[in-house]
Order: C-alpha cells, then structure tokens, then sequence
C-alpha cells in the first residue's frame, strides 16, 4: 500500500527540521544516516546524550502519578469529586495527543533539542504553579499545562534518538522508557511520604526541582561537540491518515497507553478502597511502576533478538489479561500478583509499541512524524479512559466493571499484534514520488 504524499508546506518544514538537528547525527565520512552509531560503544557525546534523555524522561510523569496517591487528601482541602479528579489526568493525556501532530511544525524555528529545552522550561512551570494551586480549577489548568509540554517531548525525543543512536535505537529507547516509568515509580513512592511532612501543594510543587535538574543537564549536551554536520537530502513528506497502517499502530499503542494512564490515576485510590492506607497505596503504586521499569529493561533487549517482536508482544498482552481479570475478580486472593502482572505487561507494551513503529520506516524524520502520528491519536484515545472509568466508578461505586473493560483491551492488543510482522513493514510503507 502505498502511501501520498502531503502538502508543500509539510514538506518544507520537514525538510527544514531535517536539515537542521537531525543533520547533526550524520558522520563526517558520508556514512548514510541510518549506519549511524555503528561502533559497539557510545561516544562521550552519546553518553551526555543519554544522561540527557534519562533525566528528561524522569520528568514526563511525576505530573500524573503523583496525584493519585495524594487524592483523598486533596479531596479533603479542596472540592473534587472522581470525575473531576479524572481530568487531572484525562486532560494532560488529551494534550499529549493533540500537540503530537504539531510537534514537529512547532520546532521548525528552533530545532528539536531546543524545543526540547523550551518545553522543559514549561514543564517546570506548571510544576511549580502547584505550590500555590488554590482551587480544582487552577489544578487542573497546571495538569494541561504539563500536558502540553510532555507532549512536545515525546514527539520529538524519539526523532532525536534515532537520529543519534540509529541501529541501537531499541536498546536506548528502552533506557528511555524505562525512565519514563521510574519517574512514575519513584512520583509515587515519594510523593506521600513528603506529604506527611509537608502539604500535598508542597509535595506537588517539589517535582519542579527535578525539571530544573534535567534542564541544565539538557542545555550542557546541546554545547557538547556532535560529528560534523552533513547536508541530507529531504525526506519525503508522507500523509499518514489514510494509511491502514498508520491506523493499526495507533490503535495498538492506544490500547496500551489506556491501560497505562487507568491504573496510574486509579490503582492507589482503588487499593485506598481496599482498605490500604495512603502510604500503602502509594507504595503499591510505585511496586505497580518498579515492575514497569523492570519490563521496559528486559523487554525491549528481548525484543532485540529478533526482528518480529510479535511473540513478546504476545506475552505482554496475555500478562494484561491476567492481571486485570485478577484486580477486578479475585482482588483479595492476589493483589500484589494481578499488580505485578498489569506491571510488567504494560511496562512492556508501551515501549514495544514505539520500537515497532519507529522500525516500520528507516529515516529518522519519517519515522519520528510516524511516531508522532500514533501517539497523537493513542493519547486522545487513551485520554478518556480515566475519565469513563472514573464515571463508572461514581455510578457504580466500583471500579470492577473498570478493571474489566481494560482485560477486554489487552484481548483486542494481542489481535493486532498478530498483524505486525517483519515483512508487512515495507508492504505499507512503500513511497511514492510527489505528483
């Protein structure tokens, strides 16, 4: 299937975008940029680099999961019921998706590691408007805020990697990843215990250190020196929403990220339910995000061994599957199993799903408005599902049904992975020459 190609403009500003960072990447021999990083060790650029990115990932977050197990006390200083409380993670997650598709255009003037540092500084922003956060309102404006400058990150942090690491692109977004979830991990193992010793504002606010953190880190590498620049030919601008698919990714990273987003807003003040304290729901959290971390290590090196990743894929799904049914039928028998069980699997997926897209096309431009095109319509659709299940649990007074309709998820994720073999790579992503 072949794919068309998009307007003037698209292709200019890919073509500027990509001749301006990502250029950076290009070894001064003339190497093709997909042979980048061919040396079995990372120069000390690419290690800055790395350093870089694993302090930003730590970042994308601490603004969602850190609410989850402070909730009952926000609950109880401000009015909010759980609807309301689902849009301070609904609304982020919608950002997220939404500014996928402008990602690259926004970057166009300064540059995607620029644009990187910029979002970061607004990152910090919001973080740090939560230590005066008066009513629900200015909360959840914080929330969409931090959403949109995630969003701007996700986008292009995939681009940049390709860009710099080419073929061991895998083995680093799986340090990427892993990342994302630790900021997850320790958001909600240490967010409680400083609200014991200080307010939830001030617990929330905290996290704007660790942006300030990341964003020294950031601004040091973009002055370290890079391989000489070499000029690369524009790559093709494809349209991707009439591609099957395009669709199918996204799709499949949607299905992933819903499970993800449901229990990182819903797991702790489900587990308080239970009749777990606070501190207990918190550090259940954080045993949920550990398990992810462990995934996002093993997973993605698993995935390495071999070019179809569907059979890992296959495990991950089934592990969600198991461990939803278990959380919403048998949560008394096992709790900390099911936990474990929707851990692992997703902390699995949610890499597995951007390493197979990113490998459906070789040049980082492309695969990186690829990427964006699927976590853009992942998030919106994913974006809900905080918000249904905390409908459902105000209706209900249960997050069982919840529980449920996310193992039902995992079945629909497993199906689709079956579709993405090596081979149907290129068989949907031939190109086109422009009319």
């Amino acid at each position: 299937m072949s794919i068309s190609s998009s307007s003037a403009n698209g292709a200019a500003t890919t073509a500027t975008v990509a001749n301006g960072e990502l250029a950076n990447a290009a070894t001064a021999t003339g190497q093709p940029i997909g042979k980048l990083a061919s040396a079995s060790a990372l120069s000390a650029a690419q290690w800055l680099c790395l350093l870089a990115i694993v302090l930003v990932a730590l970042n994308l977050r601490p603004a969602l999961a850190a609410i989850g197990p402070l909730l009952k006390a926000i609950q109880g200083d401000i009015s909010l019921s759980f609807s309301a409380a689902s849009l301070l993670t609904t609304l982020p997650v919608l950002a997220m998706g939404l500014f996928s598709f402008v990602g690259f255009r926004l970057a166009t003037p300064l540059g995607l590691e620029r644009t990187v540092a910029a979002a970061l500084v607004v990152l910090a922003m919001a973080t740090a408007l939560r230590f005066w956060a008066p009513n629900a309102g200015l909360l959840i404006s914080t929330a969409l805020l931090a959403g949109m400058a995630i969003a701007m990150i996700q986008t292009l942090l995939p681009a940049i990697i390709k860009a710099r690491f080419a073929e061991k692109t895998p083995l680093i977004m799986g340090f990427y990843v892993t990342a994302i979830m630790s900021g997850a991990a320790i958001a909600a193992i240490s967010t409680p215990l400083l609200a014991s010793s200080l307010s939830w504002r001030m617990s929330l606010g905290s996290w704007v250190l660790l942006a300030l953190f990341a964003l020294l880190i950031w601004c040091w590498q973009l002055k370290a020196p890079k391989a000489a620049s070499q000029t690369i030919a524009p790559a093709p601008a494809f349209s991707f929403w009439r591609n099957k698919r395009s669709w199918q990714l996204a799709v499949f990273f949607a299905l992933g990220t819903s499970c993800y987003v449901s229990v990182l807003a819903w797991l702790a003040p489900y587990a308080i339910e239970q009749g777990l304290t606070a501190k207990q729901a918190g550090l259940l959290l954080g045993f949920l995000t550990s398990c992810e971390v462990v995934a996002g290590l093993f997973f993605p090196w698993l995935a390495m061994r071999s070019r179809d990743k569907r059979q890992v894929i296959a495990i991950l799904c089934v592990l969600q599957l198991l461990g939803f049914s278990g959380l919403a039928l048998l949560p008394d028998t096992a709790l900390l199993l099911w936990v474990a069980m929707i851990g692992l699997g997703i902390g699995g997926i949610f890499p597995l799903a951007i390493i197979i897209t990113m490998d459906h096309l070789d040049n980082p431009v492309q695969a990186g408005r690829l990427t964006a095109f699927v976590q853009g319509i992942g998030y919106i659709m994913a974006a809900f599902t905080p918000w249904i299940a905390g409908g459902l649990r105000d209706s209900l007074q249960s997050f069982t049904l919840a529980w449920l309709l996310l193992a039902a998820s995992s079945v629909l994720a497993l199906y689709l992975g079956t579709k993405f073999s090596v081979a149907s790579y290129r068989q949907h992503f031939a190109v086109t020459s422009p009319a």
